[in-house]
């Protein structure tokens, strides 16, 4: 990972491998309706497959909350037509699970494959130190082979194969993989005897 980013370093604009330039931010309020105009205009297929429904206003307005008290990191990029993705963490301080962060990123149709999901999730790894987070937790379905192809380039392994783990928007229930990277650079490959 590069250095750690912090606040005063967004906005700050990108060039792509492919030339073309998108504009980084911290996520604020005053993205929210961009959040619900990009998820609304994602095909239907990709919206099987969100993890929370993002084309409704109280699931986004309850992000917008988890970024104001700091349990969510969320950088949104913008190109000169509004929102075309973002990568956040996100995280349940309250639990036996607080040293771990979900990342979850998602890109406008347009930009995928031309670097963007990959710049959004880096600019969030960078960021995950403030919330003081070890490890970092992607879940997909098995079916998102390109997803889980993107992470293991990252730096991700598979830790988990859930059957029938999640229902997606037309209720069919599908195997969810839960993926990980371990932020200080070290796993424990040992595999001890569990005892309940």
């Amino acid at each position: 990972m590069s250095d750690p980013a912090t606040t005063d370093s967004y906005p700050k604009k990108i060039q792509l491998p492919d030339g073309s330039t998108v504009e980084l931010r911290r996520m604020t309020r005053d993205d929210r309706d961009g959040v619900l105009g990009f998820a609304r205009a994602l095909p239907q297929e990709d919206l099987l497959f969100l993890r929370v429904d993002l084309t409704d206003d109280k699931v986004v307005d309850d992000w917008v909350q988890n970024v104001t008290t700091g349990h969510s990191i969320t950088i949104v990029a913008y190109d000169d037509k509004g929102l075309v993705g973002y990568a956040a963490i996100h995280r349940n301080p309250t639990s036996w699970t607080r040293h771990l962060g979900e990342v979850r990123v998602n890109v406008d149709p347009v930009y995928r494959s031309r670097g963007l999901g990959r710049a959004l999730t880096s600019h969030v790894f960078d960021l995950a130190g403030e919330l003081g987070l070890q490890k970092l937790t992607a879940h997909m379905t098995s079916d998102q082979r390109g997803a889980q192809a993107a992470f293991r380039r990252l730096g991700f392994v598979p830790e988990a194969l859930l059957a029938d783990y999640v229902q997606d928007r037309t209720g069919t229930t599908r195997d969810m993989v839960i993926m990980s990277f371990d932020i200080a650079g070290h796993t424990d490959q040992t595999l001890g005897t569990v005892k309940l």
